[in-house]
This record gives structure tokens, sequence and C-alpha cells, in this order.
């Protein structure tokens, strides 16, 4: 699988159990970046989608238990590292600013294990700058 996260400059993704942020030009990149396949997340993170037709979308509790070796799972309220192994692919999208946290991204993509294939910026809404970043693991 695949997980999508939004961070802080310091690699944060919630405080106090809601998101740091959102910018609907980075969740339309999701859609599009997600395209052909299962787009997991948890209920509270489907309302983004509200009104939205995204064909791969599915909401579950326990989401990245279900998700296939192909799909894509967005991440916001919870760590990631229980479930390492079965992760092939990193998309982050950096906020470039700092927002409060006492949630952080988990796994440590500099531990040689992975490897940064392309990163863009581009603009979004709500936020001037949006940095995306696409890890793969290295063996994959």
């Amino acid at each position: 699988m695949t997980v999508i996260v939004c961070l802080d400059d310091r690699g944060g993704m919630a405080f106090n159990h809601r998101r740091q942020s959102r910018d609907r030009v980075v969740l339309d990149d999701m859609v599009q970046t997600s395209a052909g396949h299962a787009l997991w997340m948890s209920p509270a993170s489907a309302r983004l989608f509200a009104g939205q037709d995204v064909p791969g979308l599915r909401a579950a509790e326990d989401f990245l238990d279900r998700a296939g070796a192909e799909d894509f799972c967005f991440v916001e309220d919870r760590p990631v590292l229980p479930w390492r192994a079965r992760i092939r692919g990193v998309v982050l999208y950096r906020w470039g600013r700092v927002y409060p946290a006492d949630l952080r991204f988990d796994l440590p993509l500099d531990s040689g294990d992975w490897t940064l294939e392309r990163r863009t910026v581009f603009a979004g809404h709500s936020h001037k700058t949006i940095t995306k970043e696409v890890y793969r693991r290295c063996n994959e």
C-alpha cells in the first residue's frame, strides 16, 4: 500500500485529535494520484470529500488493515509504523508551515529503506506553496 500524509515543517500531522490544516487543491491531487485504485481513509477523513465523486474512496476505522498492496491510504490521525512491512510507497504533502502538533509522522524515510522518486511544488488554495514528495521502498 501507499500512504498519503499531510505534514507541517516539523513532521506534525494532527493536534488535539484534529487535522492541522486542509487544502482543496491537495485533496484534488490526492484523488488524481490514487486514480484507478482504492483510496482508503478513516470516516472522519472521508468527510473532507463529501459531495465529490471519488470512485475509489473507501472509509473504515480499520482502513490500514483492509488496504491491499496497490491501494492508497490517506492517514491523518494515527501512526503508520505498525504497518511498515506493508507500506510500499509514501506520498507526503508538506504545508511549508509550523502548526501545533501532538501526532507526528512516525515512519523514518531517512532509514535507507526509502528513495525519493520526485518532488513537485505547486500553489494550493489556502497555502501559497505545497510540496509533494513521492517515496518508494528501495527494493520495490
